[in-house]
């Protein structure tokens, strides 16, 4: 167990070492483009709900969703709104040219899934099928699963993933987006609820509070904008990113662990307070609420950008 807290201390270090170098390179080397399409245009954003969740619990997600749209923007600032502002850089750079439109997403539909129709372990290819109940078109399917629910993966080296599926609309073949995120409550939190539980390996620092009181639901939601950032910027495997492509660094995860200002590994940065709570966020959503999301990498200026 010592050896492997060591290795995750070292690996911490060379990532804040790499976060370092991001100014001395160009966007084009980071997260170079592969020349496939982008999501453009009106995307709705599906909510499927795969085991219990309370209706203030999906109220957290679906708060959140409702501000990314700029239409529904909060008075407040930094918002969600102004924080999803990054991710229309990537459509406005010179090799984006074949994506000319920006993205614009909405709260679609909303499915539940509460009896656990596929048991409560899943495989990718069960992540898959469940996601394919969603809008098969112009969408993006997002799968939450509850606390209770295990996935191949969920824990050991991922808090969630997106990915695109073929399906048939309309007689014609055509692929969709979708995302796949887990609560972690029960199971890891302290892998995939950070900062708002201890974390398993590295510097040990008091969690903070969750702005909406409920850190497995704030975990899926910091999780959940990380992968719409993801999805965004490379829906179909094709778009930017570094590394391999089953393995990619992406808009939000070439910044881990930043969320402010001043964040190195065992601190997320300076973040604001809410004086009642004492829930720590940095952006302002619909219906009074706060969250805390990752900061997104700026192709144009080759740096973490962060609302606080």
């Amino acid at each position: 167990m010592a050896s492997q807290a060591v290795s995750i201390l070292k690996f911490l270090a060379l990532i804040s070492l790499f976060n370092l170098s991001f100014a001395s390179r160009t966007s084009l080397e980071l997260l170079r483009y592969h020349n496939g399409a982008l999501l453009h245009g009106k995307i709705a954003v599906n909510l499927i709900w795969y085991g219990r969740f309370t209706p203030s619990q999906r109220a957290i997600v679906a708060d959140f969703i409702t501000s990314l749209s700029a239409s529904s923007q909060s008075n407040a600032q930094p918002s969600v709104a102004t924080w999803w502002k990054t991710t229309e850089k990537y459509y406005n750079l010179p090799n984006s040219n074949k994506n000319p439109s920006s993205l614009s997403l909405y709260l679609g539909k909303q499915l539940l899934d509460e009896d656990y129709s596929l048991g409560k372990s899943l495989s990718e290819k069960q992540i898959e099928q469940l996601a394919s109940k969603g809008d098969l078109k112009n969408a993006i399917n997002v799968l939450l699963t509850a606390s209770d629910v295990a996935v191949d993966g969920f824990c050991v080296n991922r808090c969630g993933t997106h990915g695109s599926k073929n399906a048939l609309v309309n007689g014609k073949n055509n692929k969709f987006a979708y995302i796949w995120v887990g609560n972690s409550e029960t199971q890891c939190p302290g892998y995939c609820a950070w900062p708002f539980h201890q974390p398993i390996y590295g510097p040990q620092s008091p969690p903070l509070i969750a702005p909406n009181n409920d850190f497995g639901l704030d975990g899926m939601v910091m999780n959940l904008g990380g992968l719409l950032a993801g999805t965004a910027t490379n829906p179909f495997g094709n778009g930017y990113y570094q590394g391999p492509s089953e393995a990619p660094l992406e808009a939000a995860s070439a910044c881990p662990g930043v969320f402010g200002k001043g964040a190195y590994p065992g601190y997320a940065g300076n973040l604001l307070v809410d004086p009642t709570t004492g829930g720590s966020y940095n952006a302002h959503g619909a219906n009074g609420r706060k969250y805390l999301l990752p900061a997104i990498f700026d192709p144009t200026t080759s740096k973490c950008s962060t609302l606080v």
